[in-house]
């Protein structure tokens, strides 16, 4: 479970230009006194930046050509995406989404092809790594560019009549080129994307590694400054400084008391009190690639029922994990968290108090990827597969605890990226 950190990107990494950028938007002076300002642990952290070693060439290659494997079986002369997460991950290429029709087609033979308004074409090359594939269709402002997708995979040979559309496509390109396509069946191309993009690769698994590493350090500097009368927007604030330092950007949602109870928290003013449960879930990202943590500790000395509690969703995280074998199903990982949870007292299903979510989410590009540990998938789980493991207990109007670490799939099973929490007074491993 994680807060809008998308767009995050490890500026440290981008070099120079980047840090110049990010002076001038703070400005010199006034980035430096809000650093001097700092509690003395978070001004402290030193760069984590050392390491870290980008997606290289051949392995977007071996994606492109894995995306034509998986299309030749799912019998598809081609699939679209938009200039969104997907595109990226296959061509290193970010664009984003507006009103004109920007976006890559990948075929099932051939090389790929980028689709884009004509008075952008000069950016799109800057962009592009020819490596791929050069070739880019543009249409003028008066023009339809769904004619151009459908041209691309015609003129790369038809076999099946079938275009697939990456899931983050939107409608009005979907029926576009249905319409220009006459003939054509348009259908989802989720099984070829999700299906490349749900097994991660060991330089990826190393990334994720790094952003979960930097995450933990964040943490432990940020709340060594909880106490009794602190905002929870001060909080949040000396979690994204403790980003900045180590040289990320990052946050967190801090959800305090009662208010912890709520899975996604409150946009209610909150002051953390003696005795409080304080709820932190956030993260970074390296390369793109995210973490998601969250810790769930006691202000001060907790309650038994506080201990209690914690320790039940503790026992409940570790059911989950135990159970995320190697051919087991999605679902069964979900079952295994929700019995520990609904065994001892609380309420069945989604309701409440309990657990009122899924167990995990794949995790990769995005925070929130396919594929879930969820009632009814049974998608087998694999080596590289990577998850979130974070089955809440949320009792309303009281509190709630969650604990959240995310895992990858090897070969011989279950590997946390981060060391879970000891005790509710222990929150780092």
């Amino acid at each position: 479970m994680a807060f809008n950190r998308r767009k995050f990107i490890n500026i440290a990494a981008l070099g120079s230009g980047a840090m110049a950028l990010t002076g001038n938007l703070f400005g010199r002076e006034g980035n430096q006194n809000k650093f001097d300002t700092l509690p003395s642990i978070i001004n402290s952290l030193q760069p984590m930046t050392d390491g870290v070693v980008p997606i290289t060439v051949d392995e977007r290659k071996q994606r492109i050509a894995k995306a034509q494997e998986l299309m030749a079986k799912a019998q598809l002369d081609g699939i679209f995406m938009e200039g969104t997460t997907a595109c990226y991950y296959f061509t290193g290429m970010r664009w984003g989404q507006s009103e004109r029709t920007f976006g890559v087609v990948i075929p099932a033979k051939g090389a790929i092809a980028y689709i884009c308004p004509k008075f952008e074409e000069d950016r799109a090359r800057e962009l592009l790594l020819p490596v791929f594939g050069d070739e880019v269709r543009c249409w003028e402002e008066h023009e339809s560019p769904y004619s151009l997708i459908a041209g691309v995979i015609k003129d790369r040979g038809v076999k099946h009549h079938r275009i697939g559309m990456e899931e983050r496509v939107r409608f009005f390109i979907v029926d576009g080129v249905k319409k220009a396509a006459m003939g054509f069946e348009i259908v989802d191309a989720t099984p070829i994307t999700a299906g490349c993009r749900m097994i991660k690769s060991k330089a990826e698994i190393a990334l994720m590694q790094k952003a979960s590493d930097v995450t933990i350090e964040a943490y432990k500097a940020a709340f060594a400054t909880i106490k009794p009368g602190m905002s929870q927007s001060e909080l949040g604030a000396n979690i994204s400084a403790a980003f900045r330092k180590l040289g990320y950007s990052g946050g967190a949602s801090v959800q305090v008391g009662k208010y912890s109870a709520l899975p996604h928290g409150s946009i209610t003013p909150q002051t953390i009190k003696e005795g409080d449960i304080v709820m932190v879930d956030g993260g970074t990202s390296c390369e793109g690639y995210a973490s998601d943590i969250t810790r769930s500790i006691c202000v001060g000395k907790p309650s038994q029922r506080q201990i209690d509690v914690w320790n039940l969703e503790k026992a409940a995280q570790d059911a989950a994990f135990a159970a995320a074998k190697i051919g087991a199903t999605c679902e069964s990982v979900d079952s295994a968290a929700r019995k520990v949870i609904e065994s001892n007292g609380f309420a069945k299903g989604y309701k409440l108090p309990g657990l009122p979510h899924r167990t995990g989410h794949g995790i990769g590009l995005e925070g929130h990827e396919w594929t879930n540990f969820v009632k009814g998938n049974l998608t087998k789980i694999a080596p590289g597969m990577c998850f979130s493991d974070e089955p809440t207990i949320s009792i309303p109007g009281e509190f709630g605890i969650r604990l959240e670490d995310c895992l990858y799939i090897s070969e011989d099973g279950p590997h946390f990226f981060s060391k879970q929490s000891v005790s509710i007074e222990q929150p780092f491993g």
